[in-house]
């Protein structure tokens, strides 16, 4: 049995839409579907959840939301007349639980722009089992309440109760229908909605594929494969055919955008094979992402992400590696300020802390310098906001000796100083900071280094 996840430019229109139906019944196996809400349906457009947010300001504002509940009515009616359902009770459902949206209380903004923004694939989700019963196809709509999942945390950024995976597991499915059910929202035990963070249609996939005990999670997207480097960087670039669980992680936690880094978890814990592909051309293999003893690398490395949301604190104190605790105490600042650090080189005198910059403030920033010269008097202290990670990962590295000194004799060659090199004890990535604006000429000359 296969968990089958469809992204939101694959259901931005009718004629998407048509595909997908195409490639479930191209495939018995295909017995789970999980939706998105309706994506862009061209350069401009806007998606359907960032209308489900404009919904939701006005709605806070007190402004009149008639204007936007149309404009987003419209675009499941739009999809709906391609397949001859404008006028069917499903369109009318949709609009009533729209307009229920904003008549609800709720405990806090937050519940509100989750129960707001989650509603976008929790309709598609409707309109879609109701276009396949239309074409004749034994689709049954599920929503995530039914299957049990619960989850818990911050309204807009939830984590799944484990219990979830029991109840999944529990839920009795009839082999002659296609499930149908929407990804990124959940509930919370009291009822309230929520919805998970970035990537969460693929957060669900991978939840239901692990709690039905999938064979395979498919993940149709709008690519034929993952690349083996960013294409708006590089021109085609090569695609690659398999790679690991935490190859993926560890691309993904810098900058691939085919999967949020924390999306793939449940399958990676299940081992259980992942297959991208392409909506707009099935046939196409795509890639796998399997458990690491099923991949045998043929090149050393797979691939090379970039990522220039990074901002970096330099500190500088003579002898700091002999005095315990120094670390502890800046670790103990950070809490203070509710800051997470990415990753922290150091040498005996010199210490470097990266962070994500979306935690950071002028404010915070100040307050956190503050205590560290109180706390630990550096001889030194810089902030570095224009800092760019790039990540080089593959598991052949670790049987390849040489490749970083061919990587770093080219980043020579051309001319690009490397404030920082950082390689994790797996020896299957490598890190380095690199200035923003060199990023895009550090990752050519990287990839044509190794590929």
């Amino acid at each position: 049995m296969k968990v089958v996840k469809f992204g939101g430019s694959s259901l931005a229109t009718g004629s998407q839409v048509q595909k997908v139906l195409d490639i479930i019944q191209a495939d018995e196996d295909r017995r789970i579907v999980v939706v998105s809400a309706p994506g862009k349906r061209f350069d401009g457009d806007i998606k359907v959840t960032d209308l489900l947010k404009s919904y939701a300001d006005q709605t806070i504002a007190g402004a009149d939301t008639t204007e936007i509940l149309m404009t987003i009515l419209a675009r499941y009616q739009e999809i709906a007349a391609h397949f001859l359902l404008e006028d069917d009770v499903i369109i009318s459902q949709i609009k009533q639980q729209l307009i229920h949206l904003n008549r609800v209380h709720y405990p806090s903004f937050d519940h509100l722009y989750a129960a707001f923004m989650g509603h976008g694939e929790l309709l598609n989700a409707q309109l879609i089992a109701a276009v396949m019963q239309k074409k004749g196809l034994p689709a049954t709509f599920v929503s995530p309440a039914e299957l049990g999942i619960t989850v818990t945390g911050s309204p807009r950024s939830a984590r799944l109760d484990q219990e979830s995976y029991h109840a999944i597991s529990n839920y009795q499915i009839d082999d002659s229908r296609l499930l149908i059910i929407p990804g990124f929202i959940a509930y919370t035990n009291d009822g309230y909605a929520a919805t998970f963070s970035r990537g969460g249609s693929d957060i669900t996939g991978a939840i239901l594929a692990r709690g039905f005990h999938a064979d395979l999670y498919e993940n149709f997207t709008d690519v034929s494969a993952i690349y083996t480097v960013n294409p708006k960087i590089v021109p085609h670039p090569q695609s690659i055919s398999e790679m690991t669980y935490r190859e993926m992680r560890e691309l993904s936690y810098a900058g691939f955008a085919v999967f949020h880094d924390e999306a793939i978890i449940p399958v990676i814990e299940a081992n259980i094979p992942i297959n991208v592909k392409n909506t707009n051309d099935p046939q196409t293999p795509g890639t796998m992402i399997m458990p690491n003893h099923a991949v045998n690398p043929s090149n050393p490395v797979t691939g090379i992400a970039n990522d220039n949301r990074f901002a970096a604190l330099y500190l500088h104190r003579y002898l700091l590696n002999r005095e315990v605790g120094f670390t502890l105490k800046i670790l103990q600042i950070l809490a203070t300020y509710n800051v997470s650090y990415e990753h922290m080189p150091s040498g005996i005198d010199d210490m470097t802390i990266i962070f994500d910059k979306a935690q950071l403030t002028p404010e915070i920033k100040a307050h956190i310098s503050h205590d560290i010269y109180a706390t630990i008097a550096p001889d030194e202290l810089e902030w570095l906001d224009d800092y760019a990670i790039i990540m080089i990962v593959g598991e052949g590295m670790q049987q390849h000796i040489g490749t970083f000194s061919k990587i770093t004799a080219a980043l020579s060659e051309a001319g690009i100083n490397l404030p920082m090199i950082n390689q994790g004890a797996s020896q299957i990535s490598t890190m380095i900071g690199v200035p923003v604006d060199r990023m895009n000429e550090a990752v050519h000359v990287i990839y044509h280094a190794v590929f």
